[in-house]
């Protein structure tokens, strides 16, 4: 009988697993079915262009999936029945059965961190929210507030700084914005928005998003007419309620090969995994884990059907890359544990040199 191996997610992540393990198990008789939301590839890192209003590139999944054998399946995860080993979706087929399971499904914005945020704010994590907040954004001259100082916030509040200009934006955070980066970084950060006209409040804790804007826990408030929340992320609860081994925050706990520590016949990559870095800390969500980590479930799972060993997983960093609009940026050069050293690239060296990384990426996952 045909192995059948399920891929859940066409993130970073789940593309690159499914395509290497296609590549690497062409021999071998399996069959690989694909499982999306939606029928082109996102580009996560780019989202803050598409909420700003920018048109990015289509790029269908089918066609990038072309040749490889792989089966495509465009529907919306619903539970894992870890006991029967199947899938459950919201279209037909409704049901997948697996041999072995690839569990990529990444994560969203956490809206569940203070009241309000799920009824009032908005968010740049997936393509929806990415599409729902420029609608918000296409009429209207209100101040936007964004809730997180992380790279996701700090490139969503520069991002429509300049796409908006003369609609106020502030951005809030309850740490020191740039903590990670080296002095000449958080210097560069500081500059790039204060050029475009952007409020930063730092040792701010969010208590509340209301209909009009930001409610704070000093008792202050950042009226705003929309407010987008960065301030962190969480996975889906799927794994949990299939009874895999997660950890607190829900992701899923692996052996040094990526595979389920409670199921061997599953493997996760990217954000919805529990995998560490070479000081021990935990992975940081982002494209530059989820692609590696991809590529190396496609290894780990071609060595246990052909009976081969693979060596552990080592995760390695070496810069951050963050956008501040279109013509500046802020490369952060780092350790092989994601600590800043003094060297960084900033303005349009470092726009350009993300683009290129951005770029290189969609041409490496079409390969």
């Amino acid at each position: 009988m045909t192995h059948h191996i399920v891929v859940l997610g066409a993130g970073y992540a789940g593309l690159s697993a499914a395509k290497g393990m296609a590549r690497r198990l062409r021999r071998h008789g399996v069959r690989i079915t694909l499982v999306n939301a939606v029928g082109h590839f996102v580009e996560r890192v780019r989202l803050h262009q598409l909420a700003a209003g920018q048109r990015l590139a289509d790029r269908p999944l089918g066609t990038l999936l072309a040749g490889t054998g792989i089966d495509l399946v465009v529907a919306r995860v619903t539970a894992v029945d870890a006991a029967a080993r199947t899938v459950r979706i919201d279209s037909a087929p409704y049901a997948i059965a697996y041999d072995t399971l690839v569990y990529a499904l990444g994560s969203g914005a956490d809206t569940t961190a203070v009241p309000g945020a799920a009824t009032h704010a908005y968010a740049v994590a997936t393509y929806q929210d990415a599409v729902r907040l420029r609608a918000r954004l296409a009429d209207g001259r209100e101040p936007v507030a964004v809730a997180g100082a992380g790279l996701t916030g700090i490139e969503a509040a520069t991002e429509l700084a300049e796409a908006h200009p003369g609609r106020a934006v502030h951005l809030v955070t309850d740490g020191e914005l740039g903590a990670g980066f080296s002095e000449r970084g958080r210097r560069h950060l500081r500059g790039a928005l204060h050029r475009r006209g952007i409020t930063l409040r730092e040792h701010t804790r969010v208590r509340e998003v209301a209909a009009h804007g930001l409610v704070l826990a000093d008792g202050g408030e950042v009226p705003a007419g929309t407010v987008v929340w960065a301030a962190g992320f969480r996975v889906p609860d799927l794994a949990r309620e299939a009874g895999l081994a997660v950890d607190a925050r829900g992701l899923i706990t692996v052996d040094p090969t990526l595979r389920s520590l409670s199921h061997p016949e599953v493997f996760a990559a990217g954000d919805a995994v529990a995998a560490y870095g070479p000081d021990g800390t935990a992975s940081r969500m982002s494209c530059q884990t989820g692609l590696p980590m991809g590529g190396y479930v496609s290894k780990s799972v071609a060595a246990a059907l052909t009976g081969t060993t693979v060596k552990p997983l080592q995760l390695r960093y070496v810069w951050q890359n963050v956008s501040l609009g279109r013509h500046d940026g802020l490369t952060q050069f780092t350790r092989a544990d994601d600590s800043p050293v003094a060297a960084v690239l900033t303005g349009r060296a470092s726009a350009r040199f993300k683009e290129a990384v951005t770029r290189g990426t969609v041409l490496a996952l079409r390969r």
